[in-house]
């Protein structure tokens, strides 16, 4: 699995014209399940999410989490974070989870980041066509991939 975080000062996701998920203060995560991922690899990077240390403490490091910030989370799930951009110009997306694979990792994911961050995150729905809009704080911005562990 693979995530993008992002440290926002607002951030929000529309479908149809309704706002089904915002947040002020806080992360928002667009996930990305590849095919062969597994229960573990959202448990870890729901760990990662949640303790992942880059809001300021009071000296201006970033040394704070999330839950230290008391921060929201927006999770929004999206198959184009495992595209494959090796031949050609057109992102291939063969390695991406089919639906029946990755609907049941992004919602162990959501539980778990709940579990471990102690707030339940904001989320848009799965497959539909979002739009989402962020203020990103800092910038910053981290890519975290379950594959590279080390």
């Amino acid at each position: 699995m693979r995530a993008v975080i992002q440290r926002v000062s607002e951030a929000s996701v529309t479908i149809g014209g309704n706002v089904v998920g915002r947040i002020a203060t806080g992360l928002l995560v667009l996930v990305g399940v590849e095919a062969g991922d597994t229960p573990a690899d959202a448990d870890w990077l729901a760990g990662k999410v949640a303790q992942m240390r880059i809001f300021p403490d009071d000296a201006g490091k970033m040394n704070r989490s999330v839950t230290d910030a008391a921060g929201g989370l927006l999770v929004i799930s999206q198959f184009t974070l495992i595209a494959s951009t090796a031949k050609g110009n057109r992102p291939s997306f063969i390695e991406a989870a089919r639906p029946e694979e990755a609907v049941p990792l992004y919602e162990r994911f959501l539980v778990a980041v709940e579990s471990q961050a102690g707030r339940r995150p904001e989320r848009g729905v799965f497959a539909a066509d979002m739009k989402v809009a962020l203020v990103n704080d800092g910038p910053v911005t981290i890519v975290v991939d379950s594959r590279r562990r080390e």
